[in-house]
């Protein structure tokens, strides 16, 4: 194998699991080691920085981070339930517990001349609101609604986020100069490009949620709603309460959404059911738990035939059951199993099977062109549509993901705009930059607690049941406290702390290997990757993770390190006697829109022209 090139930005990244997967690429081990110092405050601004809304992601968020956490792999096997770091809940942790940080938000940038409209005001366009207006950029964000957030504020229901939080955090947007024109929603493109805009960011969302064409739809639709819909009724007070016996189907988090609302305005009797199997639905598998929690049963395997009705008012659905069954590639489908069809009596339905994009007030001859989906034809990294100036992002770019990529779309798209209007190809833009720091303070002293506890990981309190089902805007989680936080802050195992090898100083003793807890350096023969992944004292079995490859040693081995289970504990380089290894805190800086994400040539003319 040729030798690890530490140097490029992806390599320690990929080691940094939570950090590579998520999509906003959060320096998650850098705010939790500063919430366990108490640096609430320093642990929200570099979660602000990349995902611009810790408050709201810190109760909402899809944790991408937390499956690929290190703690469940190197828990597995040693803890009766390996679980990863409770990521998520830490960062609202920071946010809960923080001090006044408006003195240390970007102050207003002043104007360059360019004008930029954002179409919605959900967390995509607020992101790029963010990013450019302290550039000097004027920004303008449309929406039909009074209030910023997008779906954020009207699909997400508040025993989940309290208004208050949407309203600080996009608060500290609007306060960089941002103007927010509500109650208008953009009916025509090509009116709004009329107006002379420098750029146009599209951040409208999913709004359309899908119907299901059954017999007895139409004759039964009074008490037959679309899942997004009513969630927005019930946000705005439009519906405070629901019949006995509800119906949700769907099985994705907007489906768990529904039914849990529903169980709180009166809904006696309310189940969810869903066409694939409870371990196959779109759902987070925490949102699945805390329906089940709240006793509301999930039946799947069951697909809807017919909403059943007399003289249209709705009196139950009929579902055929089915199995699933799998090809020789592995591809499923569903097969009756020939049992009668199931009956079940409700009063209302919620439809949560889906979202798409709808977007009428484009027109076809605007020159953004559409896929076959419907879909904008976007460039994948930039943004950019077939109109140079229009860019999109979030659910409107690709299709209903959630937050935390919509906020990365944000960053990217405002990356492309600022290049654009700076005369520059949004195609071209530099990488990420790191930044490598030894963490050495003495022979065995390190600047980071390198102790890895023992600690299972801690549960998040509940509200009482009684007091949070009574009533639609009681939060449900409380949230930890200092205590616990600092307690779940400590298992996390400072992935982004690196062990950095010098292959010069090496004297190939071996007391590296004898020390690591995991027996993940080994001393061997090179060889092509498949095989040296065979020939280490433990095998790495995870071709996901790289391997740690150095050149030819004195002897002619090589160090191979798998990256995959190392607790980044620094036993290896306190016990080196060369300093061979030591340890050295990684941290990515990732393109943004400004001065450095420009072409060099035109970041210092441009500082020059802002000095004279």
């Amino acid at each position: 194998m040729q030798p690890t090139n530490t140097a490029d930005p992806a390599y320690f990244h990929q080691v940094v699991d939570c950090q590579w997967a998520c999509p906003a690429h959060t320096p998650v081990p850098e705010y939790i080691r500063l919430i366990a110092q108490r640096r609430y405050g320093d642990a929200y601004m570099v979660n602000w920085v990349s995902n611009v809304f810790p408050g709201i992601l810190g109760r909402t968020c899809d944790r991408p981070c937390e499956p690929a956490c290190r703690r469940g792999r190197v828990e597995d096997g040693h803890a009766a339930a390996p679980e990863p770091v409770a990521i998520c809940r830490l960062k609202r942790v920071a946010a809960d517990l923080k001090e006044d940080v408006r003195s240390r938000m970007p102050p207003r940038g002043a104007r360059n001349g360019k004008r930029v409209a954002c179409v919605g005001a959900g967390p995509a366009s607020l992101t790029v609101a963010r990013d450019l207006a302290p550039l000097g950029y004027q920004v303008t964000v449309f929406d039909g609604e009074a209030k910023a957030g997008g779906f954020i504020r009207t699909q997400i229901p508040r025993f989940r986020l309290p208004e208050s939080v949407i309203d600080e955090e996009t608060g500290y947007i609007m306060d960089l100069g941002v103007e927010f024109v509500a109650g208008r929603r953009i009916e025509s493109m090509q009116a709004l490009l009329a107006e002379g805009w420098d750029a146009v960011f599209v951040g409208c969302g999913a709004p359309r949620g899908r119907d299901l064409d059954l017999p007895g739809r139409q004759e039964a639709a009074a008490n037959i709603h679309i899942g997004i819909d009513w969630l927005a009724s019930v946000s705005f007070g439009h519906v405070t309460q629901v019949g006995k016996r509800v119906i949700v189907l769907g099985g994705g988090n907007t489906a768990m959404d529904c039914c849990r609302s529903a169980r709180r305005l009166g809904g006696e009797d309310v189940k969810v059911i869903v066409r694939s199997g409870f371990e196959e639905m779109k759902a987070s598998p925490w949102e699945k738990e805390d329906a089940l929690h709240e006793g509301i049963p999930i039946i799947n395997y069951h697909v809807p035939k017919a909403f059943v009705h007399e003289g249209g008012r709705l009196t139950g659905m009929t579902f055929e059951v089915v199995r699933a069954e799998y090809d020789a590639k592995g591809s499923r489908s569903l097969v009756a199993t020939g049992e009668p069809d199931a009956f079940f009596a409700c009063d209302e339905v919620l439809i949560a099977v889906g979202q798409e994009n709808a977007f009428p007030w484009i027109e076809r001859d605007s020159g953004i062109a559409f896929d076959q989906w419907g879909l904008p034809k976007l460039d994948a990294r930039t943004h950019q549509s077939t109109v140079p100036n229009v860019f999109f992002g979030g659910d409107a770019a690709f299709g209903p993901k959630n937050i935390i990529t919509a906020v990365a779309h944000g960053h990217e798209a405002a990356v492309s705009i600022d290049r654009l209007l700076n005369g520059e190809n949004p195609a071209q833009r530099p990488p990420p930059t790191v930044n490598l720091m030894s963490q050495k303070m003495g022979i065995h002293e390190w600047s980071y607690h390198n102790e890895t506890s023992l600690d299972v990981r801690y549960k998040v309190p509940w509200a009482k049941a009684e007091a949070a089902l009574a009533s639609i805007k009681v939060e449900v989680e409380l949230g930890f406290d200092a205590a616990t936080a600092f307690k779940e802050a400590e298992r996390c195992l400072n992935c982004d702390v690196q062990t950095v090898f010098t292959q010069s100083t090496c004297i190939e003793c071996d007391a590296c290997v004898d020390i690591c807890p995991m027996d993940c350096i080994t001393f061997t023969a090179d060889g092509d990757e498949a095989d040296l992944r065979t020939r280490l004292k433990a095998p790495a079995t995870n071709l996901s993770q790289p391997l740690y490859v150095s050149g030819a040693l004195k002897t002619g081995r090589v160090m191979v390190k798998d990256e995959d289970v190392c607790l980044h504990c620094g036993l290896c380089a306190e016990r080196c006697p060369t300093g061979a290894w030591d340890m050295q805190k990684f941290l990515l800086r990732t393109t943004q829109a400004g001065p450095a994400c420009r072409d060099a040539k035109a970041a210092r003319v441009a500082q020059e022209v802002a000095a004279s």
